[in-house]
């Protein structure tokens, strides 16, 4: 199978629900043919490629291996290195991204679809853990949308919060639409400081305390921020190191994926038994999260996490927690 070209590229960008199906087929066999890790895993499951006919059959890559293995498909050299944050002495994922304007296309095409033209917005980060460490994809994300927005007041403001207090309220005086996307800590940091009336300002939170605060549920983080802002509901964005794609939720922490992304529930005691809520006629499934990030075409497009949710059947989602041992699952699967 020949490397993919710009047209089936600009195909995954914009694809139909009709097309997925066959389209992530095609990936798969041509990434079992380039990715000599995936390879390896699918041959050690003894996986007869004849048979595999449906995404239900695809083999989903344990998300483990992207902090051990160099996850590539095909040979590049990588023009950005995506790295995960981490505890002290844990090993951190690296996901070697083949051109830099795949991701970027990637995200653009996402934020257009949810949020509609970038040009409209005013973009703010308020990301201070992200951006004491190198290779963040989600700083890299937001920095390429500050710039790519042009307003004079979008950039990152750290822990300046009297500035972005004022700059938020002149926003709203000129009624400039102002998407304020942070991790959760730092919001709510800034909004226990700053009691404010938005109405123009779309509040986003990327999760993670990452140790600054206690842990309460994403209900509780979403109602003092919302108390506090005086907004109606606080938007998330569920993304990571390993992916090239990000699904967004406009309130409860429900999300929906771009079209290129698709999530799949698995169940927590078989790795190889999927569940879809539309097929068995149920309001939803609940398990161990699969993903298809189909813009992932030079690293992986299937991928096993270590996240529990659950799986509705218009296809959106909602993440409910973290496998237990989660670093540990997976590891004895292939000895390479």
């Amino acid at each position: 199978m020949t490397v993919p070209n710009d047209d089936i590229i600009k195909s995954i960008f914009n694809i139909t629900p009709d097309g997925f199906e066959e389209t992530s087929l095609n990936l798969f066999r041509y990434q079992y043919e380039h990715n000599k890790i995936y390879r390896q895993y699918c041959d050690a499951l003894k996986i007869d490629m004849e048979i595999i006919k449906s995404l239900k059959e695809i083999p989903f890559l344990p998300i483990q291996f992207f902090k051990t293995k160099k996850v590539c498909t095909t040979v590049f050299k990588p023009e950005l290195v995506f790295e995960s944050s981490g505890t002290t002495g844990s090993v951190n994922s690296k996901h070697f991204v083949k051109e830099a304007s795949l991701y970027i296309q990637s995200f653009l095409k996402t934020f257009n679809i949810f949020y509609g033209d970038i040009n409209d917005w005013c973009i703010i980060g308020l990301l201070p853990s992200y951006l004491e460490r190198q290779n963040s994809s989600l700083v890299y994300m937001v920095n390429e949308l500050v710039s790519k927005s042009g307003n004079a007041n979008s950039g990152f403001y750290l822990d300046d919060f009297k500035k972005l207090h004022d700059t938020l309220l002149a926003n709203e005086t000129a009624k400039q639409p102002t998407l304020l996307i942070g991790v959760t800590y730092a919001l709510l940091d800034f909004a226990e400081q700053n009691k404010m009336e938005l109405s123009f300002t779309t509040v986003m939170e990327t999760g993670g305390m990452k140790g600054r605060r206690e842990e309460i549920t994403r209900e509780e983080v979403h109602k003092k921020i919302q108390q506090q802002l005086g907004i109606p509901a606080v938007n998330s964005e569920y993304g990571m190191t390993e992916l090239l794609s990000q699904a967004y939720s406009s309130k409860h922490g429900i999300f929906t994926c771009p079209p290129w992304m698709k999530i799949l529930i698995r169940a927590e005691d078989d790795p190889f038994e999927l569940f879809a809520a539309k097929n068995i006629h149920t309001k939803y499934v609940s398990g161990a999260v699969n993903i298809i990030d189909l813009a992932n075409i030079y690293s992986c497009s299937f991928l096993a996490t270590d996240d529990i949710g659950k799986l509705y059947a218009n296809d959106n989602f909602e993440i409910i927690g973290r496998l237990d041992n989660s670093d540990m699952r997976g590891c004895g699967l292939m000895i390479l």
